[in-house]
């Protein structure tokens, strides 16, 4: 049977992203430049803000700027484009910098976002594998043709069974 790619999905609760951006956080304690504190965080908007919170207060950074791409319009990927700026004062060329989002898929927003600020460190929750060598630190991989569904993206109701009807 074939499948449409959305049902090729990884369904992400809200625990589990937060379990995850967590997990994100733990990875990047310590790891600013030279071991040095993080300066700031850098959320891509929309999808790395929840995880930007999350990582911010566990890491104890109280600089949080955010950084807008939009390349997604519903499922369909387009030509990213920077729509609003972090402040340049902020973060510089990026060093010491925390550049946080949900998902690397093809690594097109992360590149134009690079071109930005070349020297932040770039983190997400999820990555595929065509983005992954973008990314410098993640927590989970998930295959190229998973559609992954956040929670601020879905709401609950009843699911047909796979097979049968009960």
């Amino acid at each position: 049977m074939d499948r449409l790619p959305h049902e090729k999905g990884f369904h992400v609760s809200w625990d589990q992203l937060h379990r995850d951006s967590r997990a994100l956080a733990w990875r990047l304690d310590g790891q600013g430049p030279g071991g040095a504190p993080w300066q700031a965080v850098v959320a891509i908007t929309r999808g790395g803000m929840a995880p930007a919170m999350i990582v911010a207060r566990e890491l104890d950074i109280r600089l949080v700027d955010t950084i807008s791409v939009k390349s997604y319009d519903h499922q369909s990927q387009s030509e990213p484009r920077v729509i609003k700026c972090p402040d340049p004062g902020l973060v510089g060329d990026g060093t010491g910098v925390l550049v946080i989002d949900d998902l690397v898929d093809t690594g097109k927003t992360l590149e134009l976002v690079k071109a930005h600020m070349p020297k932040a460190h770039i983190a997400t929750v999820y990555a595929k594998p065509m983005g992954r060598v973008m990314v410098d630190t993640f927590v989970t991989e998930v295959s190229q043709d998973t559609w992954i569904f956040f929670p601020w993206d879905m709401a609950l109701q009843y699911v047909e069974p796979y097979r049968g009807k009960d």
